[in-house]
């Protein structure tokens, strides 16, 4: 099928800005945050707002407002992990304010243990927006902590341009998933499908909410 309106040129340069600003950043411990270089990666997940209704319900759990560390999955089976994810809600952020629907992000596993990652997004305009990147584990093969860089390959040995992909909540079945980073400042809400069932999903809603996210933030993702 025919691509139109790629312009992953513009996108690699408003991500490296934005990147480089967000990433030196002191937190109140001291320690430089790392913004997740899952700019738009999770760029996956889109789902129509008639069908779940409201994302972040009032039968929602509230946050937590002083939460623990955000804890992660235990393990993560990278082969089942890859494949198409649809982005059905996330954390409204600037590195993916051209999307506006039909948010999809695609893992292919690599020969040398990394992940080939492809996000594609729908714009304003009908075209659509791509960026490649690629993702590795932190730590064990199967560790749920991994590490994602969209910036080109000759800058990659460079630490700050990785940046965090945390899984956090992952169905037995890996149908519905969420991603974020250890600020909890990005998260984003994966399926399978374009769809997902209210009752998982606002079951997921319930864990976040338990794990210290704000989810008045959490912002619907159009996939029609």
């Amino acid at each position: 099928m025919k691509r139109q309106g790629l312009r992953r040129r513009d996108i690699d340069r408003d991500f490296s800005r934005d990147f480089s600003r967000d990433t030196n950043r002191q937190g109140a411990n001291g320690r430089g945050e790392r913004r997740s270089a899952f700019a738009w990666l999770p760029l996956a997940l889109a789902f129509v707002t008639s069908a779940l209704a409201t994302p972040a319900s009032a039968d929602t759990v509230a946050a937590d407002p002083q939460p623990q560390p955000l804890a992660t999955i235990e393990k993560l089976d990278v082969s089942r992990y890859m494949g198409t994810w649809y982005e059905i809600a996330r954390f409204g952020n600037r590195f993916q304010r051209q999307c506006v629907g039909h948010v999809t992000a695609q893992y292919t596993a690599r020969p040398n243990g990394t992940v080939a990652v492809v996000n594609r997004c729908r714009k304003q305009d009908g075209t659509t927006d791509e960026a490649d990147g690629v993702a590795r584990s932190v730590g064990s093969p199967d560790s749920p902590k991994l590490e994602v860089r969209f910036v080109p390959v000759w800058l990659s040995f460079i630490p700050m341009v990785w940046g965090d992909y945390w899984v956090i909540d992952l169905d037995p079945d890996y149908k519905l998933a969420a991603v974020s980073e250890p600020g909890r400042k990005y998260l984003w809400i994966l399926s399978r499908t374009p769809h997902v069932e209210r009752e998982a999903y606002q079951a997921l809603l319930g864990r976040l909410a338990q794990s210290g996210f704000d989810l008045t933030r959490l912002e619907t993702t159009p996939q029609d």
